[in-house]
C-alpha cells in the first residue's frame, strides 16, 4: 500500500499543450507523462501522503522517489531503496528485511496495483478543487478501474488522488510536493542505527 498512488502524482508546470488543435484526451495524456516524470524522473521527488482506504485502513507518510530509487517513512515501517537493494524496516518487531527492489514478498498490495500508463483512458476538466485528470482502465484491463487526480491550479502541486479498485475508491490526500534538489544520499540505508535489529536476506539467490 506504501507506493501505488505515487504512480499517479503531480501535475504539470504550465498548460502550454492545452491548445485548440489537439483533443482533450491528448491534452489530458500529455499532462499526466509530463508529471509521471516530474515523479520519478532524474530530478527526483518527494511528497506527504495520507491514504484513506474506505475508512478501514488509513495511512500516513512521507516518499521519495530518484529514477530508481526510493524511500518512505511511516509510523512503523521505514524503507531505503538504493535501486539494487531494498531495505524494510519493521519498527514494532526491531527487523530489517533486505529484498531485490523488484520482489513482490515486500508488499501483499503491489501486485493489485500495477500501472501500465496504455492501459488507461484520459481526459482533464476544471473543478472548484482544481484541475482534475481522470484515468479510466480499458474493457478488460484488471486492477485500478479510475482514477481522478486533482492538482492546485495555481502551483500545479498534487491535492488529492482518487482510485477505484474493483469497487471501492480509495482517497490520498497528498502535501508538501517538491520536484528536484533530492540528494542521493537519501536513499542509503544507515545501518549503524539498526545494528541490534533481527536480519532477513529474502532476495533471490543468484
Amino acid at each position: 500500500m506504501k507506493k501505488f498512488a505515487l504512480l499517479f502524482l503531480s501535475l504539470i508546470l504550465s498548460f502550454p499543450v492545452l491548445g485548440k488543435n489537439i483533443t482533450n484526451s491528448e491534452q489530458a495524456r500529455k499532462l499526466f507523462d509530463h508529471t509521471y516524470n516530474m515523479v520519478f524522473g532524474s530530478q527526483g521527488s518527494t511528497l506527504h501522503y495520507y491514504v484513506n482506504i474506505i475508512g478501514i485502513m488509513k495511512v500516513e507518510g512521507t516518499i521519495w522517489y530518484k529514477g530508481k530509487k526510493s524511500r518512505f517513512a511511516e509510523s512503523r515501517y521505514l524503507s531505503w531503496n538504493d535501486g539494487t537493494k531494498d531495505y524494510w524496516v519493521d519498527l514494532k518487531k526491531k527487523t530489517v528485511t533486505l529484498y531485490d527492489p523488484d520482489s513482490p514478498k515486500k508488499d501483499k498490495y503491489a501486485s493489485k496495483f500495477k500501472f501500465n500508463a496504455d492501459d488507461f483512458t484520459y481526459s482533464w476538466e476544471n473543478s472548484n478543487e482544481g484541475y482534475v485528470i481522470n484515468l479510466k482502465a480499458r474493457k478488460s484491463m484488471k486492477g485500478i478501474k479510475h482514477v481522478k487526480a486533482i492538482i492546485d491550479k495555481k502551483t500545479r502541486a498534487p491535492k488529492s488522488l482518487k482510485i477505484k479498485l474493483l469497487w471501492f475508491w480509495t482517497t490520498v490526500e497528498i502535501s508538501h510536493f517538491k520536484s528536484g534538489n533530492i540528494s542521493d544520499e537519501v536513499f542509503k540505508f544507515p545501518a549503524a542505527k539498526y545494528k541490534d535489529y533481527s536480519f532477513f536476506d529474502e532476495r533471490v539467490k543468484k
